[in-house]
């Protein structure tokens, strides 16, 4: 039987826990990530900064 090829992007998948490339949640060997109040509120202001369009520090791109 021949094996199926894929389409050349599974690599390209993105995990929801690290935001990094090629492997998924289920797979990752970072930490969980929080959900909490705090977290939520930050994940809002970047959200809101990102649609005006005001540059986000260095440390908002790593939360």
């Amino acid at each position: 039987a021949a094996r199926a090829e894929g389409n050349g992007i599974g690599n390209q998948t993105r995990c929801y826990n690290c935001r990094g490339l090629g492997h998924i949640v289920r797979n990752c060997t970072a930490r969980p990530r929080r959900r909490d109040d705090v977290y939520l509120q930050t994940q809002l202001l970047i959200a809101q900064k990102e649609e005006a369009g005001i540059q986000l520090q260095a440390e908002e791109f790593d939360f």
